[in-house]
């Protein structure tokens, strides 16, 4: 509802008509990435379906949502991807804004605006929006004003509006001001500079500065510029090298100023008033003029998004670099011509193996912007090359045998029911890998590192009872054999039952057959009979049956019952092998039950090497 204005007409029912249309055109595009990209990277071009959907976006965007948003583990396939795409589009729209806001007159002096755009693009999953972020530092202008109230009840400053300022001039009225700021800031709301963790990318987000209330250089000041201007005082940036600070003028307007008539405001620093050379001392060593000079918010955000930058490379080797690949995006599009970052773009495409066609397009470009990397070029286009043409080489099946020496490590054939020691879900196996053949990106988004052997060690396909296909590593996720494998027998009236798949005929009286004979009862052939044949006449012998059981003693019934738990505890060990035809242990079973079933397919007990 709060993409609707309350004073609008909408046609409700065509408004649903389209939002259900929507909906289920972005399922659509969701289950063909699942089955287009499970074993590669989604390429450059694989958005373009997205692209051209018709109908609002927001109504697309709020489908991609609703399945983040499924309950529990369901459906991890297709959360996975739907956040690839909600990714890509939110990403794609706020850099078209941004492009948009770059075309600003240099007088538009929003540097609140610029600095959300970058917040937004690094991280386009959260609900992050100027409106909302202008709220908060209106709460923060209302405790300002509250203070300023205290010092001066006829400060100019508390007559303005919501949303309106100016400028006020008399400097100690702008001194008042900033007493107040400082108050609020740093002794009421607990800002502070964060010198503890300062290399970290959340210092620089500007909805993650106000719910922390700490930062680095830059995003303090930006705040405290923010908050200064809305109560009048015309404080100013200053791209001071290593760290960012205000100046704020006090020399007559109009007159002819140099950099010793302004004060220098260290917003880390708990809004500190600094001289020239305090300013030096803070950083040990002596800059020319040009440096306390003022600039515009594309240097503002230019060195916001260099500092991710620096930040970005500083990411592990086993990290998807997404920080890194965001803030190149961001410098290229203020900076398009780059060509030393258009080069490192390039090769971080190419180290993570991902979109060797638009590595080809960058490489072009860098060569007609300077022809005198083509040493770098040429390096990589003629490896990006091999890499397109590998590709193409392998779209044949490859046949993997379990029985070869480099697949020791695989213990549980393709056809056996398992069930999942974590989550606790049933499923059979229907394909394997030696090791885990995703990318680093799903690894480390499936926090297989946590595991013992992380991605060292088999994988395997299953199936799972609820209908989806599921990635799960054998020494975690996967819990003793379950029964054995699948045959023509068992698939008939086959269906999930607790802990073990069983025909259907069979479900109720297996526990009887099995306590009756472990107990010792006396049993006759007819009874047994009964128990196991799948006739019409089930119901009168489950009647039988429960009469059987109740007539035992209930000493008996105890012993039963106790040694059909150990029996199960056996199973679940793994040193007890069921047969899955007739669930008594495999070494009673006659010869012939376990002979090769004319269907072809694997007898129960035998690997099936694929």
């Amino acid at each position: 509802m709060k993409h609707y204005s309350p004073t609008d007409y909408v046609n409700w029912l065509e408004e649903y008509k389209v939002r259900q249309k929507a909906g289920l055109e972005a399922r659509k595009i969701v289950a063909s990435f699942s089955k287009r990209f499970f074993s590669e990277h989604v390429p450059c071009n694989g958005f373009s379906d997205i692209e051209n959907l018709e109908g609002p976006e927001i109504f697309f965007e709020d489908e991609l949502v609703c399945i983040l948003n499924m309950e529990g583990r369901k459906a991890l396939t297709w959360k996975y991807y739907a956040k690839k795409i909600l990714y890509y589009l939110r990403q794609q729209k706020i850099l078209n804004n941004l492009k948009a806001f770059l075309q600003q007159p240099d007088d538009y002096e929003s540097y609140l605006e610029g600095a959300i755009y970058i917040d937004q693009y690094c991280n386009p999953l959260s609900d992050i929006s100027l409106k909302d972020i202008q709220a908060q530092i209106d709460s923060i202008v209302e405790l300002v004003c509250k203070t300023l109230r205290g010092i001066n009840s006829r400060h100019p400053s508390l007559a303005f509006k919501a949303g309106e300022s100016s400028m006020i001039m008399e400097i100690e009225l702008q001194s008042q001001v900033l007493d107040a700021m400082n108050y609020v800031l740093y002794d009421q709301l607990k800002f502070k500079g964060n010198r503890m963790d300062y290399y970290n990318a959340l210092n620089l987000y500007m909805h993650q500065v106000l719910i922390r209330r700490t930062g680095i250089p830059i995003s303090m000041s930006l705040l405290y510029l923010t908050i200064a201007r809305q109560l009048g005082v015309p404080l100013e940036p200053v791209n001071f090298p290593s760290h960012f600070l205000l100046r704020w003028c006090q020399g007559a307007e109009g007159a002819t100023l140099d950099i010793f008539d302004y004060i220098y405001i260290d917003a880390f620093g708990k809004g500190k008033q600094l001289t020239v050379k305090e300013c030096e001392y803070l950083i040990g060593q002596h800059v020319t003029a040009a440096l306390y000079g003022v600039v515009n918010v594309k240097k503002v955000l230019q060195r916001m998004v260099g500092n991710l930058l620096s930040l970005g490379k500083r990411e592990g080797i086993d990290q998807s670099y997404q920080l890194l690949r965001d803030s190149l995006d961001l410098y290229l599009a203020m900076y398009p011509d780059q060509v030393q970052l258009l080069l490192l773009q390039a090769r971080l495409y190419f180290h993570l193996g991902i979109w060797p066609e638009k590595v080809l397009d960058i490489l072009q470009h860098i060569q007609t912007l300077d022809p005198g990397q083509h040493g770098a070029v040429g390096y990589l286009v003629q490896h990006t090359l091999e890499h397109i043409e590998r590709k193409k080489e392998e779209v044949g099946v490859e046949v993997k045998l379990r029985s070869h020496e480099k697949h020791r490590d695989v213990c549980y054939s393709i056809g056996l029911i398992m069930k999942h020691k974590r989550y606790g879900y049933n499923c059979v196996i229907y394909g394997w890998d030696p090791t885990c053949m995703m990318g680093h990106e799903w690894i480390r988004n499936m926090n297989v590192h946590s595991l013992p052997h992380g991605h060292h060690q088999p994988f395997y396909n299953v199936l799972v009872e609820d209908g989806s296909c599921r990635y799960a590593a054998q020494e975690m996720p996967l819990k003793g054999v379950i029964g054995s494998s699948l045959d023509k027998r068992c698939c008939r009236n086959v269906r999930f039952n607790k802990n073990v798949h069983v025909p259907l005929y069979q479900q109720k009286t297996w526990n009887i057959m099995w306590s009756l004979k472990k107990s010792r009862t006396p049993m006759s052939d007819a009874i047994s009979q009964s128990l196991l044949a799948p006739t019409t006449s089930r119901t009168q012998s489950w009647k039988f049956d429960t009469q059987r059981i109740w007539s035992l003693s209930m000493k008996q019934y105890r012993t039963f019952t106790v040694r059909r738990k150990r029996m199960w505890s056996k199973v679940w060990s793994g040193t007890l092998d069921l047969c899955c035809c007739c669930y008594l242990p495999r070494e009673q079973v006659p010869e012939e039950d376990v002979s090769t079933d004319p269907s072809g397919l694997t007898p129960p007990g035998k690997p099936l090497d694929q």
